[in-house]
């Protein structure tokens, strides 16, 4: 397994789970106590839920490697375990959008 695809696997865990050394893409779990309150928070539709949100944190961490590698949204690699680049892009609008 390459260092790239085995590293996104484990690199928005928490540290208590993480098995090594955080990179630059990846939020500490100090860091996230103070970012998680400040995303808005998105309530599901009850007859139409959809498809679940991915975890916000994860998200954070895929935008993050997005700007710290200059990796086009459309090629990040959906091994990382960061989902879709255009997720990323549309999470990443949506929290400009509000405010954050």
């Amino acid at each position: 397994m390459s260092a790239l695809i085995d590293s996104g696997r484990r690199g928005c865990e928490p540290a208590e789970t993480r098995k090594s050394a955080a990179r630059p893409w990846e939020i500490d779990d100090e860091l996230w106590e103070r970012i998680e309150p400040l995303l808005p928070a998105v309530l599901r539709k009850p007859r139409h839920p959809g498809r679940k949100r991915l975890d916000p944190r994860k998200v954070l961490c895929g935008i993050l490697f997005v700007h710290y590698t200059g990796i086009r949204w459309e090629f990040l690699p959906q091994e990382l375990g960061f989902g879709s680049g255009m997720t990323r892009w549309r999470r990443l609008r949506d929290w400009n959008e509000a405010g954050v």
